[in-house]
């Protein structure tokens, strides 16, 4: 416990570290040099990033692969997976929700009277492959090594799935050699992690200094009514499933929360949930979880239980709608939240996901989607807010499934050291 605390102590003191000299750049400095500062210095966050994507694939594999065939006949495994899609949905509707409730109490778009544009606007985003055909058709991959080369979680974890139930229809006999060779690299690829681990504080410094340096510490209070209702909103969300987790895990949740602060903490300063899962995964281990439940459980998380996004969804579509005045019916809002939930599952991994998102589903509710330019400046500090609950919000549906499953021991550490 005593590495995980440094590490947070590291992690805060260079996320401070880059605030500062964000601001100090910004003030001080000629364009010139920012702009430099800005490209060169993110090298750092690039060089984290992808170290924690070359580990990402084979991990998630090998994880899920494992967790499948050792959970056995597959009863087990569509039960678990039935709960575990329930909870899903669950959350993602109880999140809109937090989200809507924030949104409508304090109007941050309201006032803004802006005129609807009469052309289209390009935000830039890619939004055509937003459908259900480009969905489900982007969720089977046709080649795992291409799924795998670009990060594809969704179609990995369909894979994996796939695989993971012919080898345990098998039976123990035969799937035992490749269960522990694909142990094996689960462990190899979690001790890589920790290695990888190492750069976090250089690559949170990085890219905090960056976008300060560019944007200025003005973008924060230039966008403070909708930036606080919106963390308003997260924190809600978060006392929410605390709430949940309380009742299933009782007063064991906030030691899992004390668990998780350090894979949080990452995925709040990168704005990047992948970054965080190879730590979540060894963490919720460390907590107790069945190793089978977590690499079951975890990856179809991250494609499914995207909570952050839920409340940034209904949160943001509602302010630009508020922005250019447009009342919306509880039909039409209703149909909108249920739309923007169905978009959003299995966009893990794609660059400016919930904006995305946005981009694709609100011109069908005649809301214009030049809005998103209002929020494209500041979506680096929102994105913030989205991957970190998003992965507390996993641990925690992992740990309440696995507790609801008797595969979740308490405090085995002490268990251990008492041994």
């Amino acid at each position: 416990m005593a590495n995980a605390n440094k590490l947070t102590l590291f992690i805060v003191v260079f996320m401070l570290a880059g605030i500062l000299s964000g601001a100090v750049i910004h003030s001080w400095a000629s364009p010139g040099v920012v702009t430099a500062w800005a490209d060169n210095i993110t090298l750092l966050t690039d060089i984290f990033l992808r170290l924690i994507k070359m580990v990402i694939a084979p991990l998630v594999f090998s994880t899920l692969t494992v967790g499948i065939m050792r959970l056995g006949e597959t009863s087990t495994i569509g039960r678990v997976g039935g709960k575990a899609m329930l909870w899903f949905i669950s959350s993602s509707v109880l999140s809109i929700l937090v989200g809507l409730f924030v949104v409508s109490l304090e109007q941050p778009g309201s006032g803004l009277n802006l005129a609807i544009p009469l052309e289209a606007t390009d935000t830039g985003l890619a939004v055509s492959g937003m459908s259900l055909k480009g969905f489900l058709t982007h969720t089977i991959p046709t080649s795992i090594a291409e799924a795998m080369a670009n990060n594809e979680i969704l179609q990995i974890v369909v894979f994996s799935m796939f695989f993971g139930i012919g080898g345990a229809s098998l039976g123990e006999k035969f799937n035992a050699p490749l269960v522990a060779a694909l142990d094996v690299v689960s462990h190899i690829m979690l001790k890589v992690t920790g290695y990888v681990m190492y750069v976090a504080p250089l690559a949170i410094f990085a890219a905090i200094s960056s976008v300060i340096a560019t944007q200025g510490l003005g973008i924060l209070l230039n966008y403070a009514s909708f930036i606080g209702g919106y963390y308003l909103a997260i924190v809600l969300t978060c006392l929410v499933l605390l709430a949940v987790g309380y009742v299933v895990l009782k007063k064991e949740v906030f030691r899992l929360v004390s668990m998780l602060k350090d894979p949080v903490l990452v995925a709040f300063t990168t704005s990047s949930s992948e970054a965080a899962y190879p730590k979540t995964l060894e963490q919720l281990t460390k907590f107790g979880c069945s190793r089978n439940i977590v690499s079951f459980v975890l990856p179809i998380g991250y494609s499914f239980n995207l909570v952050g996004s839920m409340v940034y969804c209904s949160f943001a579509s509602m302010f630009i709608a508020q922005a250019y005045n447009i009342h919306l019916s509880f039909a039409e809002i209703t149909v909108l939240m249920l739309t923007l939930m169905l978009a959003s599952k299995g966009i893990a991994g794609v660059p400016r996901s919930a904006l995305v998102v946005l981009a694709a589903t609100i011109p069908s509710f005649n809301i214009p989607v030049a809005g998103i330019l209002l929020l494209m400046g500041i979506d680096h500090f929102l994105d913030m807010g989205r991957s970190a609950i998003n992965v507390l919000g996993n641990g925690i549906a992992t740990a309440m499934l696995a507790r609801n499953e008797g595969l979740l021991e308490e405090e085995p550490e002490l268990v251990e050291q008492e041994a």
